[in-house]
């Protein structure tokens, strides 16, 4: 079985320290195969926030593989926004495209931002392309997940000018070639929702903010945490951990995927 945790918008710079504290003894006590950080991993791309950051999740003690959010781009220095837009990134994390496969899992993380943007996010049909490929090629076994930054489906009216750019074809090229789940952030929002009108069933994850002060609708602070076992005919159980005043994460909510095999 593979147990992935999702985190995403922990905005360091604006994060809580307890939360932090509660989050490092939860990753120790999940022990997943793998950390997912989808975005907005600092709150101004500063390089002591990037710091910050990667000094948490090496305190996890799990591989963590992860995508900038436009928070990772400068702001307010236009020439390394435009001339080196991801360089304190990628000192931090790496390269800001990514894949992780085992025999039961297949994840593709993709670089939606764009640092002419302000906010909004954008796929390319060449990114489109690259993923239907990897996804077509996936075994039978793996469930077959994308990541981004921003969400492709919202649940409020006033949530759909955050949109990603280009989402529609993409869901419905990615679901032609096997996709099962993709996973996002952006909006600190955090819920499940099944995709209709596509070639095969396909759900939007997504996370809300694990750390930050910036919490929405009252909403706490949260993670995502995805078990998959590979079974033919199996479901994939996505369940919502949110930090409680106690100081710890309890399990808020479970909901199910079940991809055709």
């Amino acid at each position: 079985m593979s147990v992935l945790l999702q985190l995403s918008d922990p905005h360091f710079g604006t994060e809580r320290a307890p939360v932090v504290e509660a989050l490092v003894a939860f990753a120790h006590a999940l022990r997943p195969d793998l950390v997912v950080l989808s975005g907005d991993i600092t709150q101004r791309a500063r390089r002591a926030q990037f710091a910050a950051a990667r000094r948490f999740v090496d305190r996890l003690g799990v591989r963590c593989l992860a995508v900038p959010g436009n928070h990772d781009i400068a702001l307010f220095d236009p020439v390394a926004r435009l001339m080196r837009p991801y360089a304190a990134f990628r000192q931090a994390f790496g390269a800001e495209q990514w894949e992780h496969e085992s025999a039961d899992c297949l994840l593709l993380g993709l670089n939606t931002t764009r640092p002419w943007r302000h906010k909004n996010g954008e796929l390319s049909a060449a990114q489109v392309e690259r993923v239907a490929a990897r996804l077509a090629g996936a075994a039978a076994a793996q469930l077959r997940i994308v990541v981004v930054h921003q969400p492709v489906a919202v649940l409020r009216e006033e949530d759909r000018r955050n949109l990603l750019r280009g989402h529609e074809p993409a869901l419905r090229r990615w679901a032609e070639a096997g996709c099962d789940l993709v996973l996002g952030g952006h909006i600190h929002l955090p819920y499940v929702v099944a995709l209709k009108g596509l070639a095969r069933p396909l759900w939007a994850v997504q996370a809300g903010t694990a750390l930050s002060s910036r919490i929405r609708d009252g909403i706490s602070n949260s993670v995502n945490v995805l078990r998959w076992d590979g079974h033919p005919g199996g479901s994939c159980r996505i369940e919502r951990w949110d930090y409680a005043s106690a100081g710890d994460f309890v399990r808020h909510s479970v909901s199910e995927a079940r991809p055709l095999r």
